[in-house]
């Protein structure tokens, strides 16, 4: 198991960019792969197309499936803030 710090997300964030996210794999209820249509979705809806259609063009029909990827929040980007401030806390410390 891979496990995941600070400095390796910030990067992974440098190196992937806007491609690092942290979306579940599979829907929590069914198990149907979910993961890999994040992209294509929140670019499409960012577009300004209706998310609706946009999960039925993708093949998400049901509404477990649908809920993952209509509900999802990106914050990543609000949790390495606190990270980053807690690694500069702590080096203040040692200091």
């Amino acid at each position: 198991m891979v496990k995941f710090n600070s400095e390796s997300i910030v990067w992974l964030k440098a190196h992937l960019g806007e491609i690092f996210m942290i979306i579940p794999v599979r829907c929590f209820s069914c198990g149907y792969l979910i993961g890999d249509k994040w992209e294509d979705f929140a670019r499409r809806v960012k577009e300004g197309e209706d998310s609706g259609r946009v999960l039925d063009n993708l093949g998400v029909k049901k509404y477990c499936c649908r809920r993952m990827l209509l509900s999802h929040v990106e914050v990543i980007d609000e949790i390495l803030k606190f990270y980053e401030e807690a690694g500069k806390r702590k080096l203040a410390q040692t200091t």
